[in-house]
């Protein structure tokens, strides 16, 4: 299987499958290829549990000092600029206008 394929199986096992995917996947469950769809097929399978397992996982609360930690290192690195990629302008090559410092 391809990139796209198994991007394809995560999709369908997440059931996010949009009408342009759905005609993937038929296309790709009817190809002449069973290895191709057996290999599809048990990747949804594999993913859907790996997804099912993740969620039955309970929630464990963070150590008590990692608040701290937290706020500690913050204050004593702060940010010298905030960047927000989606508002700055853009040059030609895509890269933003204005000097991003650290």
């Amino acid at each position: 299987m391809n990139e796209s394929q198994i991007d394809l199986a995560h999709t369908v096992a997440l059931g996010s499958i949009g009408d342009e995917d759905q005609r993937a996947v038929a296309d790709l469950l009817e190809s002449d290829d069973p290895v191709l769809r057996a290999a599809f097929t048990l990747e949804v399978q594999q993913t859907r549990e790996a997804l099912a397992l993740a969620a039955s996982v309970p929630a464990v609360p963070p150590p008590p000092a990692l608040r701290d930690r937290l706020l500690a290192a913050i204050a004593t690195d702060p940010p010298n600029s905030i960047h927000h990629p989606h508002t700055a302008l853009r040059n030609g090559n895509g890269r933003s206008s204005y000097p991003v410092r650290d």
